[in-house]
């Protein structure tokens, strides 16, 4: 076992705890999911024993690969949180439990016909930058995409997600990415989940209501260069 990683995800959990307080709300309620990019499947092996089990990948060819090696960790729950292509939808949904990146109709639509199986969590993406070229749905287009997926047999609206814009006080961003989350509330009332904060910026997003932390380095430590 890698105690260096041990040591880290500790680290990590005691922040979590401790912005939890500080922001007046129960750390059981928040979900720490290990983004594991770059990563060998064996560090997600050892993150498994160390109690880890919510693993989130960027690209739809390392999820895949990734959960074909490891189909046999029992309770392991599989977060797609890169971008999303309508081309690659039903291996993404094959190889996952959530998908965090819902932006668009054709995508969701994609997701739904790819069904084969349980109904899927989704969470609607909202880019909260004023670059339409980002990632994300425009915060004042997200009730419409919610009233669209929710028609979706297949498909379960858990709520939205988001990056914090790099130019912008984190806490900023994050009150209007929970202001978008009451938005959809609106439309699907159950969808409670707020999929924000990384490494750098998770206190804020504790502040502000997240529900689903998606961590990498500070737990994996840095990645591996790629070939």
């Amino acid at each position: 076992m890698d105690t260096a990683l041990a040591d880290r995800l500790a680290a990590v959990d005691a922040r979590i705890v401790e912005a939890a307080r500080d922001a007046g709300r129960d750390p059981s309620e928040i979900v720490r999911i290990v983004v594991t990019k770059f990563h060998a499947a064996s560090v997600i092996t050892d993150l498994y024993a160390l109690g880890v089990r919510d693993v989130g990948e960027n690209r739809q060819q390392e999820l895949s690969a990734k959960h074909r090696e490891l189909h046999g960790l029992d309770g392991l729950r599989w977060h797609f949180i890169g971008q999303a292509q309508t081309n690659k939808a039903r291996a993404v949904r094959a190889a996952s439990d959530v998908v965090h990146s819902v932006d668009r109709t054709r995508i969701a639509d994609a997701l739904d016909a790819a069904a084969d199986g349980p109904a899927l969590d989704v969470l609607l993406q909202i880019n909260l930058t004023d670059d339409p070229g980002r990632g994300g749905v425009a915060p004042r287009e997200v009730e419409a995409l919610a009233a669209h997926v929710h028609t979706l047999a297949t498909l379960r609206v858990r709520g939205v997600m988001a990056v914090a814009p790099l130019d912008e006080e984190p806490a900023r961003a994050f009150a209007r990415l929970r202001a978008c989350a009451d938005d959809v509330r609106r439309v699907v009332p159950d969808a409670t989940w707020i999929s924000a904060g990384m490494t750098g910026d998770f206190p804020e997003a504790i502040a502000m209501g997240a529900t689903h932390l998606r961590i990498g380095s500070a737990i994996t430590g840095p990645r591996p260069a790629r070939d």
